[in-house]
């Protein structure tokens, strides 16, 4: 009994984490294909940033409605369907001829597939699974996450190069989709109630919380209660600045920045690569950390540090890999995400049982952010030649955000709100 309590808790980490890598890997996918997509059509950094901006926009807004539709359906459903639909819109591509189409299937389907399986669906799984050790699973789950949208990106890009082209990259990332999927209906589960155990740390069984009617409602009346809060808008303008800097900017433009700088794209996704290596690291050390200490003072240096990382980074592009460059991608990966593990944390101080909606929201916000980031850095580098005000801004953005973060006051234990989701 006691090694069936503590392997169903992380058998089902571990299936979210496969899910996670794999969403994010098809969703960052595109990233890769800027320069392909260009020659063959002939469309402007612009344009295909702005097909991005709407996959990272949905992303994002899908996510607290996402975590409500689990609620109402389960995760195991949602997560399967959410997989299907990021391989037909990832398959189909192979037929576009035009960029509104790009927009549909990449931005549009890609993006909401990809929303249900974000983080919002990270806070389900640790608020559901587990008392003890919440912000190392977070930490497991989120470094998944970033980490499959850059480890991916230099097996796009070489598919991208071999005959057949980007369409090959499409066709593979849908196959190895839809393999995904049995793997989520045949093996996870929606509570430890279900298997007959507590979650991990605690010694009583808590049972389903009652099923609710309308997803939609709980998600609108989740942000509503939320929203009267200084923490939640604080924890959103921060989190908004987070996606700016990470998925919008570094994510969506790094490989064309330094192919401008005569680096090959090959070699460019390599590094983001390596990014995603250390943000491994980095991530579950954030999320060890943040079980521990102050996540506010974790959120303060984490910004901080970001955004004098970014201040540097134009000078540091050039035709070949150097030391500096290396030493960039390693600090830079460490911080990559790093910032999850202790929003998460505070979304669980300030809103209890209602974490993984509201969280839902604020990464909603991260994800806007994101999209903005994404489209305004490619109309930057269309109008001024270069991305270097682009790193600029967001550098001292996020210092911005590292102030927002540390200004928060600790919610009193008496005062905290949402501590159990409304019935609907």
């Amino acid at each position: 009994m006691i090694r069936h309590k503590f392997m169903w808790p992380w058998m089902i980490a571990a299936i979210g984490f496969v899910a996670l890598v794999a969403a994010a890997g098809f969703r960052a996918t595109p990233g890769a294909l800027v320069e392909p997509l260009h020659r063959e059509f002939g469309w402007s950094n612009g344009t295909i940033g702005f097909a991005m901006s709407v996959n990272l926009a949905l992303y994002g807004v899908t996510a607290p409605f996402a975590a409500a539709l689990m609620e109402r359906f389960g995760v195991r459903k949602v997560t399967a369907g959410a997989m299907s639909l990021i391989a037909l819109g990832s398959g189909l591509t192979v037929f576009m001829t035009a960029s509104w189409q790009l927009v549909m299937l990449w931005g549009v389907m890609v993006g909401l597939g990809a929303g249900a399986i974000s983080l919002g669906f990270v806070a389900t799984i640790g608020t559901r699974w587990f008392v003890k050790q919440q912000g190392l699973v977070t930490g497991l789950l989120s470094a998944g996450g970033a980490t499959g949208s850059l480890v991916f990106l230099p097996l796009v890009a070489k598919l991208s190069e071999a005959p057949g082209g980007w369409r090959t990259a499409a066709i593979v990332v849908a196959v190895v989709a839809f393999a995904t999927v049995p793997l989520v209906l045949f093996f996870f589960r929606e509570h430890p109630a279900d298997v007959g155990i507590p979650p991990y740390g605690a010694d009583e069984i808590v049972p389903p919380p009652p099923a609710v009617n309308n997803a939609a409602r709980l998600a609108i009346d989740g942000l509503k209660s939320a929203a009267r809060t200084k923490a939640f808008w604080f924890l959103a303008m921060a989190f908004a600045i987070c996606g700016a800097t990470s998925n919008g900017l570094v994510n969506t433009h790094f490989i064309p920045a330094a192919h401008d700088h005569g680096m090959p794209t090959v070699t460019a996704a390599g590094l983001l690569a390596l990014i995603g290596i250390f943000d491994l690291i980095g991530t579950v050390l954030s999320g060890w950390l943040s079980d521990r200490y102050d996540s506010r003072i974790l959120l303060l240096a984490y910004y901080a540090l970001r955004g004098v990382s970014l201040l540097i980074l134009p000078q540091l592009f050039s035709e070949e890999v150097t030391g500096f460059m290396l030493v960039f991608v390693i600090f830079y990966g460490l911080d990559f995400i790093a910032t999850v593990p202790p929003t998460v944390a505070l979304c669980r101080e300030y809103f209890g049982m209602s974490a993984p909606i509201v969280f839902g929201w604020i990464f909603a916000a991260h994800q806007l952010g994101a999209a903005f980031a994404a489209t305004a850095a490619g109309l930057t580098r269309d109008g001024f030649g270069s991305y270097a005000p682009a790193w600029y801004v967001a550098g001292a953005l996020s210092i911005a955000a590292a102030i927002m973060s540390v200004t928060m006051k600790r919610p009193a234990p008496e005062t905290t709100l949402l501590r159990e989701p409304a019935a609907v």
